[in-house]
């Protein structure tokens, strides 16, 4: 931090601004993936959109693979909200705990990854749970001022409980 601190008082205004630019979309970047997260969490079909361009696409095929689930690519941000959302809603409780990012951006595009942490309860059934911990591997793009999915994959290191009871 100090050096860094040091570094911005001695280099030119115009190096601080790119410094303070790339900070902007660093953190617009790690929204992108909140929004994701906490628009499940919340059921928040606005705010859940709001993380995806029109032409994304959600791929949970690595994850589900592993509990020997066969779940189609999702394209398109409208079918990705509608089957998330559809599948959850009113079943389904979720948190979502994200670790780990990494970004590299190179001018309106950008790689994330992170760790992700997901809870899945049933609502009729609360002992009835799946807990995943999942490597995301996400593509963005800048839509204005903010930045959005454009592929998300979705892998799985380990998990406990009945995916396939919550996931079918």
């Amino acid at each position: 931090m100090y050096v860094a601190l040091d570094r911005a008082l001695t280099t030119p205004a115009h190096d601080t601004v790119a410094a303070v630019a790339e900070l902007r979309d660093r953190a617009e970047i790690t929204d992108a993936l909140y929004r994701f997260c906490l628009g499940q969490d919340l059921t928040d079909k606005e705010l859940f959109a709001s993380a995806f361009a029109a032409d994304a696409e959600l791929d949970f095929r690595p994850a589900a693979s592993k509990w020997g689930a066969k779940p189609p690519l999702m394209s398109g941000r409208d079918t990705i909200v509608t089957t998330i959302l559809a599948m959850f809603t009113g079943r389904v409780d979720t948190t979502h705990q994200v670790t780990n990012t990494r970004i590299t951006i190179d001018g309106d595009t950008a790689r994330l990854t992170a760790l992700v942490e997901a809870q899945h309860l049933l609502i009729a059934d609360s002992v009835t749970h799946a807990l995943l911990k999942n490597p995301y591997d996400v593509d963005l793009v800048r839509d204005g001022d903010r930045w959005v999915i454009r592929r998300l994959r979705i892998d799985n290191t380990w998990y406990t409980g009945e995916p396939t009871v919550i996931f079918g």
